[in-house]
């Protein structure tokens, strides 16, 4: 049912002269819809699903102590409308007595009706802000314009609580709950791949986050207001809104958790594949380094004055770690798989390209030497070519370069410039002439 924020002020004129008839019957017509309209909405508030539920509810915190003063504004409130309904009766009597009012009629009417007759006893409520448990009064007076602007001020904070605290009733406990059922889906699919407390971090997430979700709901069942912010002072009673600080911040701590368990459940989908790729991956280190080990040999056996760097053995520790993975997988402890995994998967990937390193390291004077044994080669055949092959000078020093890099141990720093000279030889014999006789085919040059 709805609430009116205030009620219409139909109250006479401050006094002054005589009503005649016709003013005092139009007041009286004003006066009857006020009095109807006041005491429709103060039947509404009575009514209102909000008040009935602070009423019945174990309060605590500025809620109690908020309701427990609003409460006697309702008190207040009634009384106040007695005293202005019995007003309003009593000057409809006096109207009622004669069809034509006499002056002594017309001066009581206009008494009633803006003087200020109106008494109300024990009165203990004063002007807005005053306390109402102040020290009690026998009685106190005013104006029908003064009383209704004294029950709009009553009734605006009195309403103004009611519909805080119902509105945040109607929001935050059914957003709790509903977030609440999501932890316990949540709690359930966690279970199921291993995400347990004292197991794994999510599962402990998930355990204060079922924590703060009770206490936040009790809180805010016995303490609503405190989760409420309230909008203007110029706003409408009940202007403002719900604070869903602590609400928003466990729905974003259980959506972490959620994505957190999706990835474990990925891995138990996927896990699989991964260990078949991470044996193959340690597989081609270990026959990397194996082939390193064997070029190692056959380097320090063919290679002279060549320092070789020595070779690591196995990945036994991946190795057991990966046992150990495959444990994990038989035993569908997800949750653990799910870590080892990821970093199963960077180490080997490292170990690979390490073993992929030490048999490049190893091989490298083998990879010189072939180098060397190209260059000879196809200077010799450019040689050829020319028709230059059997010039002394290039016979003696091929012969001399080749011997070197086909016999064991190869001494690399000598072999290449073996090569270097056999280079420059056949460089002076190809070249054009040159004035002066120097260079050219056959010029006997013995350098």
């Amino acid at each position: 049912m709805g609430v009116a924020g205030s009620f219409p002020s139909f109250a006479g004129r401050p006094p002054g002269p005589v009503m005649g008839r016709d003013e005092a019957d139009r007041t009286l017509a004003r006066l009857r819809a006020e009095h109807e309209a006041i005491e429709s909405s103060l039947l509404a508030l009575e009514e209102h699903a909000g008040r009935r539920l602070l009423e019945g509810a174990d309060l605590t915190g500025v809620t109690k102590e908020r309701w427990a003063s609003a409460a006697q504004s309702i008190t207040l409130l009634w009384r106040y409308f007695e005293a202005y309904a019995g007003t309003l009766a009593s000057a409809r009597e006096i109207r009622a007595r004669r069809r034509y009012p006499g002056r002594s009629d017309l001066v009581a009417l206009t008494d009633l009706l803006r003087g200020d007759g109106v008494t109300v006893a024990n009165g203990q409520a004063a002007g807005p802000g005053a306390s109402l448990t102040g020290p009690a009064r026998l009685s106190e007076r005013f104006t029908l314009e003064e009383l209704v602007a004294r029950m709009n001020d009553l009734y605006a904070r009195a309403l103004d609580m009611v519909l805080a605290a119902d509105s945040v009733w109607s929001a935050l406990p059914a957003r709790i709950d509903l977030l609440a059922a999501e932890l316990d889906r949540t709690r359930s699919l966690a279970h199921s791949v291993g995400v347990r407390p004292g197991e794994h971090p999510a599962g402990d997430d998930l355990e204060s986050i079922a924590r703060e979700l009770a206490v936040l709901r009790a809180q805010v069942i016995s303490d609503p207001l405190a989760f409420w912010v309230p909008g203007p002072r110029s706003s409408a009673p009940g202007g403002g809104r719900s604070d869903t600080t602590r609400y928003d911040r466990a729905a974003r701590a259980l959506e972490d958790v959620r994505r957190e368990i999706e990835a474990v459940l990925a891995v138990r989908q996927d896990s699989e594949r991964r260990l078949l790729q991470l044996r193959d991956l340690l597989s081609r280190a270990t026959r990397t380094l194996a082939e390193a080990r064997l070029a190692r040999g056959e380097v320090l056996a063919k290679i002279a004055a060549s320092e070789v760097p020595v070779v690591s053995g196995p990945p036994t520790v991946l190795q057991e770690r990966l046992a150990t993975a495959s444990a994990y997988r038989r035993h569908a402890q997800w949750s653990r798989l799910s870590p080892l995994l990821d970093s199963l998967e960077r180490e080997a990937e490292d170990e690979l390209l390490r073993a992929r390193e030490s048999l490049t390291s190893v091989t490298a004077p083998l990879a010189v030497r072939a180098e060397l044994r190209g260059r000879l080669d196809a200077y010799r055949a450019k040689v050829v070519q020319h028709g230059l092959a059997e010039e002394p000078l290039l016979v003696e020093r091929y012969d001399a370069a080749r011997r070197m890099l086909w016999s064991a141990p190869c001494d690399l720093r000598v072999a290449e410039q073996a090569v270097l000279r056999y280079q420059q030889a056949a460089a002076d014999l190809l070249s054009p002439p040159r004035p002066g006789g120097r260079g050219g085919y056959g010029n006997g040059e013995t350098t």
